[in-house]
């Protein structure tokens, strides 16, 4: 049909639009009124006309009591009975397709014909740009490539996280390893001081992110622990510890102050970066018996969804309490243990989750010695997201909501091994993909 790379709601839009379209040359607006008018005759009888109000000449003199105008009775009065509102006419609508014509029956069909002409012609207009839209990210994609520069082994383990700054002007990325290590990367700096690794952490880090408040500081999540690293003070701040397995973390609010971390037993906490001590205000319960991802959503920050074990939920963290938590809403259909469910970054109308059975037909058995793969949505793409592939030649794949395999990231010079861990540029062609010796590719 030529749009099959749009999602199901688009490819309803786009039909919709080409039906009208349709329907509107089988009406033959570009040719005379008198056509029109042929056409709306037609249909007069199918359609109940609405009853046009008697000019005010043709009514009669509304009865009014002798009391209202104050005139004395002679004789004997009269009873009235109160007077019934008058049933209004509305048209009567027949089942099936109908004209598009006017409720006033081409009175002024000049004026009708240049509307419909014009309705249809910004929809072209539409139909022309969702076209290009779709052609210009693919181009993007086609022109993302990897060269040697861009690879490079940042952390000594397994990459278990990663994070892009936001800025424009330089390539920066930090990742996480099984160890403890967090490394740096500036990209755009060709030399072996390009890179450099810190220890923060004992244990593995399984979240990474810049704050979209102040990109100067970098957040890292532990087993035990949850930092910031803050540039500007030269220091990894402790903002929570945990004797529980910690295991992620989202922000709450656009300010970055709050945070909900899932933990590895199941329960999620609400941590307060504003109060003082390094305990959370919250621990709930929400009946999983493994959390691994929370992500909050875009837009109605006060809904998070939870992944873990088989279970994808939907909470809302104003009604979190210690124990007996009900999600909004649940997802059903996953077998298997699920590695992580994210919210579209726009609407957030849409989650896309990972499991180990293998849906979409993918394959996702990384085993022990490869990082889970995490499908993460293209930030500036509502329906488009990247996830690492087992297939061979190595590759990150990008899909569609729909399941569509748009683009497949490859280069057998530079990448010949599984990129479990990816993460996408806010707002630049850029991504990054981490394996598991430590090694960064960037597209």
């Amino acid at each position: 049909d030529g749009y099959s790379q749009l999602s199901a709601y688009e490819r309803k839009r786009l039909k919709n639009i080409t039906e009208n379209a349709k329907f509107f040359a089988a009406l033959k607006l570009h040719e005379s009124a008198a056509r029109l008018h042929q056409i709306a005759t037609k249909s007069q009888s199918h359609v109940t006309k609405r009853a046009k109000p008697k000019k005010a000449e043709d009514e009669t003199v509304r009865r009014r009591s002798m009391r209202l105008q104050r005139v004395e009775p002679s004789g004997m009065p009269v009873l009235e009975m109160p007077a019934q509102p008058e049933a209004e006419e509305y048209p009567q609508v027949p089942a099936g397709p109908l004209p598009m014509v006017p409720e006033d029956q081409m009175e002024n069909s000049k004026l009708t014909e240049d509307l419909l002409t014009t309705w249809m012609r910004i929809s072209e207009v539409l139909l022309v740009m969702i076209n290009y839209f779709w052609i210009t990210y693919q181009d993007s994609l086609n022109s993302m490539v990897l060269s040697e520069d861009n690879v490079k082994k940042v952390v000594k383990y397994r990459v278990c996280s990663m994070a892009i700054h936001p800025s424009e002007s330089i390539i920066f990325v930090a990742a996480g390893d099984k160890s403890g290590q967090i490394g740096l990367w500036n990209v755009n700096c060709k030399s072996e001081e390009g890179a450099c690794v810190f220890i923060p952490h004992n244990y593995p880090v399984s979240c990474l992110h810049f704050s979209p408040f102040n990109p100067a500081h970098l957040l890292s999540l532990s087993y035990d622990t949850l930092r910031c690293g803050d540039v500007t003070r030269a220091v990894f701040d402790e903002i929570c510890r945990s004797e529980e397995n910690l295991s992620s973390f989202d922000f709450l609010e656009d300010n970055a102050s709050t945070a909900i971390v899932g933990h590895w037993d199941g329960d999620v906490a609400v941590v307060d970066r504003r109060t003082p001590g390094t305990s959370s205000e919250l621990s709930a319960d929400i009946g999983f018996k493994r959390t691994r991802t929370v992500h909050v959503h875009p837009v109605n920050k006060q809904y998070f969804i939870a992944a873990g074990s088989v279970d994808v939920c939907i909470f809302d963290v104003r009604y979190l309490k210690s124990n007996r938590n009900k999600p909004v809403s649940s997802l059903k259909g996953h077998t298997k243990s699920v590695a992580s469910a994210y919210f579209s970054p726009v609407t957030g109308n849409r989650v896309v989750t990972v499991c180990a059975d293998d849906k979409l037909r993918h394959n996702n058995n990384t085993g022990r010695w490869l990082t889970r793969f995490r499908a993460v949505w293209d930030p500036k793409q509502e329906d488009c997201f990247v996830v690492g592939s087992m297939a061979r030649p190595r590759q990150i794949e990008v899909f569609q909501d729909t399941g569509k395999l748009l683009h497949s990231f490859c280069n057998l010079d530079c990448l010949g091994s599984v990129c479990s861990i990816n993460v996408v540029h806010p707002s630049k062609n850029i991504l990054v993909g981490g394996n598991s010796s430590g090694r960064l590719h960037v597209f």
